[in-house]
């Protein structure tokens, strides 16, 4: 016989994430484990954050890693970004600032593993977020970047990039990366 999974509230999960070993993600009662990363994956997010460090300057955002929970507070969803850019005034669930709930631009870098939920079920989840300007998901397997930019009328246009001589416009955030400072230093497979 199987054993049906418990319902597992949304306190109750941030409670039990915020003294465990390992990061999790919550949806609709249950707790999923996150996976590892690949060396590629941790050397291009040390890219971005190096890059959009540079680019954005004195503005006044705010770069976060993938240690920073996100609540999508019209799904229920708690999940860990890769990268987030914070621009304005930054919002949390509660006291201890460790949920943000306001994110302007999202980055997720792609793994065999996440990289339909990244494409899919997250993203619904994520343009669900009001303060989300922008979605870009960075590839580790080759050189291309897609880039998901809310319209006025809410729609998002897709763009994408994979020339190396190239930039990524990040319009949400007023600046531009170029390809070759994100995959600097990437061994891609052929």
């Amino acid at each position: 016989m199987i054993k049906p999974k418990s319902y597992i509230e949304a306190e109750e999960y941030l409670e039990i994430e915020r003294n465990a070993e390992y990061k999790s993600e919550y949806f609709n009662g249950e707790m999923f484990a996150l996976a590892g990363t690949t060396r590629e994956h941790n050397m291009i997010l040390v890219n971005l954050i190096s890059a959009l460090s540079r680019e954005l300057g004195d503005k006044p955002c705010q770069i976060f890693a993938s240690d920073l929970r996100l609540k999508v507070n019209p799904t229920g969803l708690y999940t860990y970004p890769d990268l987030v850019v914070v621009c304005g005034e930054q919002k949390f669930e509660d006291e201890k600032f460790d949920t943000l709930l306001n994110p302007t631009l999202i980055i997720e870098i792609l793994s065999e593993l996440t990289e339909a939920y990244d494409r899919g079920r997250k993203f619904e989840s994520y343009r669900q977020l009001e303060s989300l300007k922008e979605y870009i998901l960075v590839s580790s397997k080759y050189m291309k970047i897609e880039k998901f930019l809310k319209q006025m009328d809410g729609k998002w246009l897709l763009t994408e990039e994979g020339n190396m001589e190239k930039s990524i416009e990040l319009s949400s955030i007023n600046c531009a990366v170029r390809l070759s400072d994100i995959y600097r230093n990437i061994p891609f497979k052929n």
